[in-house]
């Protein structure tokens, strides 16, 4: 069973050779103050601004930067509370992060909270840097999936399909035009660590359009409008870019033309629509459906 990370891993009692492991010279800094230039540097990565300029993100929590470093994401920094370093797994966690050359900051609980904004910051922040893929190297080989997001805006959409995009075993997701930003610290969360298994690429509308006329598979998108039940086609055996437009205003023209079939999710109640997430989501277990038969 998946690992949640609403909360840090169990402590246990720490062993002094570990504790040592994080006494390397000039690896570990002791900072109580929410004013040093690191947790300014740090606290600066909650803005898009800070990330854009530095090409770095925070993710939060010790299973998240666990699975960071697992897929061999490029660590910078690790936050760490001071007052859980009796957790071997955090300590550990802190010597593997120093054996790849990053800096540990040991901190308060306070300054944890000012970092995260959270009154009840987890145990680890890990400051790690983006990673982005182009849209040919994407993986769309015989039935590969990829959702392309028109102009996504909700962090927690984004996250989630991330996360959904994960359990399926999809092959990416494409950003199209001015969409939340990934590596938000909401995002982020929202992934529970699927930010770090689930290939992201960035694009214009031009550039995914211009992309899309040498792509040779199925591009199809849900709309309201759409006319074809989204349980019809048949999606095994051939790669695919599901399109889902923008949580108010749906796909723009031009992508709704790109499309080769426009779907509907058939709806019985009075609700005219479904959240983002949520379509997304069902259109995932549609089109993997027969991949995921047990």
């Amino acid at each position: 069973m998946p690992v949640s990370d609403d909360h840090d891993a169990p402590t246990e009692a720490a062993r002094p050779e570990k504790r040592e492991a994080l006494s390397a010279p000039g690896r570990v800094k002791d900072l109580s103050s929410v004013s040093n230039p690191i947790i300014k540097d740090i606290r600066a990565l909650g803005a898009k601004k800070g990330r854009d300029e530095t090409g770095l993100f925070m993710a939060e929590g010790l299973k998240l930067v666990i699975d960071a470093l697992d897929a061999g994401w490029a660590i910078e920094t690790l936050v760490v509370a001071k007052s859980q370093l009796h957790n071997p797994l955090l300590t550990k966690t802190a010597a593997r992060t120093v054996a790849l050359g990053a800096d540990v900051v040991e901190a308060s609980e306070k300054v944890l909270g000012v970092i995260t904004r959270r009154d009840n910051p987890q145990s680890a922040i890990g400051v790690f840097r983006q990673r982005t893929v182009a849209l040919d190297r994407l993986d769309l080989s015989s039935d590969g999936v990829v959702v392309a997001l028109d102009r996504v805006r909700d962090p927690g959409n984004l996250g989630t399909i991330l996360r959904t995009v994960d359990a399926v075993g999809a092959k990416g997701v494409i950003l199209v035009g001015d969409c939340v930003d990934p590596f938000s610290l909401e995002t982020v969360r929202a992934t529970m660590g699927s930010i770090f298994a689930v290939p992201v690429s960035r694009a214009s509308e031009g550039q995914f359009l211009g992309w899309r006329t040498k792509f040779k598979g199925l591009v199809a998108g849900t709309h309201m409008t759409g006319t074809t039940d989204y349980r019809a086609p048949d999606y095994a055996g051939r790669p695919l870019v599901l399109l889902m437009g923008n949580e108010q205003a749906g796909l723009s023209e031009p992508l709704t033309k790109a499309c080769d079939l426009l779907l509907r999710i058939p709806q019985a109640g009075r609700a005219d629509s479904l959240n983002l997430a949520i379509a997304t989501g069902v259109m995932l277990f549609e089109v993997r459906r027969k991949a995921l038969s047990l």
